[in-house]
């Protein structure tokens, strides 16, 4: 990890930055064909950064026919998977040299700390790329149990082009743990930012282009959803998508599968991710640090963000008052600033969706105050079980708590409702700790700890939270593959029925 610098000397490197600004489509940089732009603005200040090409269904049409030329043509999905390999570290040690100027990129485009750009986002997509990388050769295909007269071969091929739409949460982050599975199968990508954060994105296809992957492999189309999403989804020649965003949007993307060649569709979607604290937990006060970075890191902009605290009443008292003690660490303030650990929010739009939840009749007990028109500060409100809060998501550093009496009412509250992605249970009872993660109803749950696993482990969810596949682990490469049965026939009698 790279040691921070000052707020004065972040303000100068980011005072020096050239932006990306025209999608990067067959090994360089284009405009739109419409010749149309969009401003990107910075949300903790409202400035302009750049004007990016608006692209349109015409450029998804040239960036698709550019990536099906390089995927027939084998110029990547035929390379030899050392090759690969050795083009993907390349490309790897180029995030690393790039890692300081694409960190402040990443705070300025979407208001996130750069706290949290220097010391988690860029350290995990590097690492996301290498260790990608090195998998490529070490994954094995498989030889059936077939009679003495058969073989039967299972053998993994990429998939084609991959339309890859990422949210703008985690804009950098999310691009590797799509394009790392995705480019080490030998599939050709489509990338769709997100219209508020696609700086980074173009930024990336440049160094993979200088790392050694071939034009036509990497390609990135920044735009709305409407002009570049939806005929992403719909594009006869796109072979699969991976789509991390809104259960809304996700659903429509298994529409236009439906509705267009029946490709394939991995969606990571919503969350309201419980946070259970049984009165037998150990350590409340570290129960409270988990709680708080679970509930307001990236400024609660996280789809398993552990929004709602279902809390055994004997002890909720003495949680919230350690609550709100490693809360108010957390200060609110400009995303450049190392010593602030909240930043703005994406866009006055979002801010003042958040904003709304704000207005309810929850009880606040901490914070529910807002500077200017993208800071929310870290909130903690005591919520009925019918209210809004406590099972809408809301994408901002609001915590929802309710106490329960009992371990089964705690699981119960925690699978009452529509997500699965990720949830969290403290207790010091070993027996409970296994039973609550086997009976809570979620992708990913962690003991005595938030957290979302790592790199190793695969990253999705149940019910409306997820679709189809997993990100992250030797899991992720299912999705960017298809499984192929090549049967051979051994017999000597030429006359014997094929088996």
């Amino acid at each position: 990890m790279s040691e921070l610098l000052t707020r004065d000397e972040y303000k100068a490197l980011a005072a020096k930055l050239a932006f990306p600004a025209t999608a990067f489509i067959d090994g360089g940089y284009r405009p739109a064909a419409s010749g149309k732009t969009f401003t990107t603005k910075n949300p903790a200040t409202g400035d302009a950064l750049a004007d990016v090409s608006a692209c349109g269904a015409e450029d998804v049409d040239f960036a698709v026919s550019k990536a099906r030329e390089a995927f027939e043509d084998g110029r990547w999905s035929k390379m030899h998977p050392a090759q690969r390999k050795d083009v993907l570290i390349r490309f790897a040690k180029l995030l690393t040299r790039n890692r300081r100027e694409l960190a402040v990129m990443e705070s300025l485009d979407s208001g996130k700390t750069i706290f949290d750009c220097e010391t988690v986002d860029m350290p995990e997509t590097i690492h996301c790329i290498k260790w990608h990388a090195e998998a490529i050769d070490k994954i094995y295909d498989q030889v059936s149990p077939a009679s003495d007269d058969h073989l039967a071969m299972i053998v993994r091929e990429p998939v084609g082009v991959v339309g890859l739409v990422l949210p703008w949460n985690f804009p950098l982050l999310m691009l590797a743990w799509k394009i790392g599975p995705a480019l080490a199968a030998g599939c050709s990508v489509v990338v769709k930012p997100a219209e508020e954060t696609s700086l980074t994105a173009l930024r990336v296809a440049e160094l993979a282009g200088e790392a050694g992957v071939p034009a036509g492999v990497f390609n990135v189309v920044p735009g709305t959803g409407p002009e570049v999403g939806e005929p992403l989804g719909r594009h006869m020649h796109v072979d699969m998508i991976s789509f991390t965003g809104s259960t809304e949007t996700g659903r429509r993307f298994l529409s236009y599968a439906a509705e267009s060649n029946l490709k394939e569709v991995v969606l990571e979607m919503g969350g309201k991710n419980p946070c259970v604290v049984l009165k037998d937990a150990e350590n409340l006060d570290r129960v409270a640090a988990h709680v708080v970075n679970g509930a307001f890191w990236n400024m609660g902009e996280n789809c398993s963000a552990s929004s709602r605290l279902i809390v055994e009443e004997d002890i909720k008292d003495a949680l919230l008052e350690r609550i709100y003690a490693h809360a108010r660490e957390w200060m609110v303030g400009d995303p450049l600033d190392p010593e602030h650990r909240v930043g703005a929010l994406v866009s006055e739009e979002h801010f003042g969706k958040v904003c709304s939840y704000l207005q309810t009749d929850a009880k606040v007990l901490l914070g529910g105050k807002t500077q200017g028109a993208a800071f929310v500060e870290p909130t903690v409100l005591d919520v009925a079980r019918s209210s809004p809060v406590a099972h809408e998501e809301i994408f901002g550093p609001v915590l929802a708590v309710m106490s329960v009496r009992g371990f089964d009412e705690a699981i119960a509250l925690a699978n009452s409702t529509e997500y699965g992605l990720a949830a969290s249970i403290f207790t010091g009872n070993a027996k409970k700790a296994l039973r609550g993660a086997r009976a809570i109803r979620a992708g990913t749950v962690t003991v005595n700890c938030f957290g979302e696993g790592d790199i190793t482990t695969p990253f999705g969810g149940f019910k409306q939270s997820g679709f189809g596949g997993r990100d992250n682990g030797l899991h992720a490469h299912d999705q960017y593959t298809q499984l192929k049965t090549i049967w051979l026939d051994l017999s000597d009698d030429e006359d014997e029925a094929v088996g």
